[in-house]
């Protein structure tokens, strides 16, 4: 199940739910945890907190006008862009003491969508209507002719991608990530210690792109931070809802711990898929659809279907994406 629980924001309503009371040995122990030193620094539209060697910068803005979308379509190969596209929006970190900088933008994450045909891996998606109405307009019996049309530049749709964040290219200290040694604890992430009631010190939320897929469903991707005394943890999710074919979410999870030494930073990416009424059957009450709407109550679910299913198997798509995998690097 999903363990990032970021304070609310204004905009966010709480899942009464999925919330729970702290035990005395949580409230003990939260108590117990030191704040360490650190600065908090805020513009209109980002802000940033600098604790030991990190600074951590969340940029946050309205949505691309006319001039950015031109740029950027231009820079990832002209495909459409999303309906919401958020251009200017990032997060970056930047590990002082060794020069390594990682970073989140809009536009690197869209050039992980396949621009041209779809191959094989690529987890393609049909409309679950799609060939009825084709067949419609163009079988023996059709009376009705096809409208003229100009070709168009082939894309992903569903604007599906697999990017888990990159090195910035002004880093003077590009890492490789190493597959992690799943007998090494350091090398996991430890779930309770991001389930503890910790004080938060630093939270963003950093939407990079939206798209209603012409009123088929959604496809989103926004990248979580939040910093608290003993570690940082980033959580972006991908998630795509297509109505009445399938339910996918691909997180790229980002953990460090201030106690690591020498400095280590812990990647696991994770993708799951399944049938949309596989995923519809699980609703609370079945004439309330909200929660298909809903990308922490999908991630959720897709979680809790077994995992040869939901990362093997998946909706039959193929999709490359399936499964978990997890490294690490080493700042040094």
């Amino acid at each position: 199940m999903t363990v990032f629980c970021g304070s609310l924001t204004s905009t966010t309503v709480p899942d009464l739910r999925y919330l729970r009371l702290p035990s005395f040995e949580e409230v003990i122990m939260s108590a117990a945890v030191s704040v360490p030193k650190h600065s908090l620094f805020e513009s209109p539209n980002s802000r940033a907190i600098e604790i030991g060697p990190w600074t951590i910068t969340a940029r946050t803005n309205p949505i691309s006008n006319a001039g950015e979308s031109d740029a950027l379509q231009a820079a990832i190969g002209g495909i459409p862009l999303p309906e919401m596209t958020f251009g200017s929006n990032s997060l970056e970190l930047e590990h002082r003491d060794s020069g390594w900088k990682y970073v989140f933008t809009t536009e690197e994450a869209l050039k992980g969508v396949r621009n041209g045909e779809l191959q094989e891996g690529d987890g393609g998606v049909k409309v679950g209507y799609a060939d009825a109405w084709m067949k419609s307009r163009t079988g023996p019996s059709s009376q009705i002719p096809m409208p003229k049309t100009v070709p168009t530049k082939p894309f992903d749709w569903t604007y599906t991608t697999l990017y888990p964040g990159h090195n910035d290219p002004s880093s003077s200290n590009s890492r490789d990530w190493q597959p992690a040694d799943r007998n090494n604890p350091s090398h996991q992430i430890p779930l309770a210690e991001l389930t503890r009631h910790d004080p938060i010190l630093f939270y963003a939320e950093i939407p990079l792109y939206e798209d209603e897929l012409h009123d088929n469903g959604a496809s989103h991707l926004l990248v979580r931070i939040r910093v608290m005394p003993t570690c940082i943890f980033i959580l972006q999710r991908f998630t795509l809802r297509v109505d009445n074919v399938l339910f996918r979410t691909y997180d790229t999870r980002i953990y460090h711990s201030f106690a690591s030494s020498p400095p280590l930073v812990v990647r696991e990416t994770s993708g799951w898929e399944a049938p949309y009424d596989r995923v519809k059957h699980r609703l609370p009450k079945r004439d309330d659809l909200m929660p298909l709407t809903d990308p922490m109550w999908i991630a959720k679910i897709l979680s809790e279907i077994p995992s040869e299913i939901s990362q093997e198997i998946g909706a039959g798509t193929r999709w490359r994406g399936l499964g978990t995998k997890i490294e690490v690097a080493t700042l040094t």
